[in-house]
């Protein structure tokens, strides 16, 4: 079973790291709202662009979505 790109994410999380991508996964994972089930991009980069106020730069998403892509072939 493939997992959704939260869950992805959240191995991610790290309090002590400051990189770009630790810091969006360690917003993502304080996001009630996110769609955690999701792993379509269109849906979740919509999300991200239009409901979360976190994302200083969708590269960082976009990384991220090409990195969960190739793990989950």
């Amino acid at each position: 079973m493939r997992r959704s790109f939260y869950h992805y994410v959240k191995t991610l999380r790290d309090p002590y790291k400051k990189d770009s991508a630790t810091l969006f996964a360690n917003a993502v994972s304080d996001d009630g709202a996110f769609p955690k089930q999701s792993s379509d991009y269109a849906e979740l980069s919509d999300y991200l662009e239009l409901s979360a106020d976190y994302v200083e730069s969708m590269l960082v998403f976009d990384q991220l979505f090409q990195d969960y892509t190739e793990k989950n072939k």
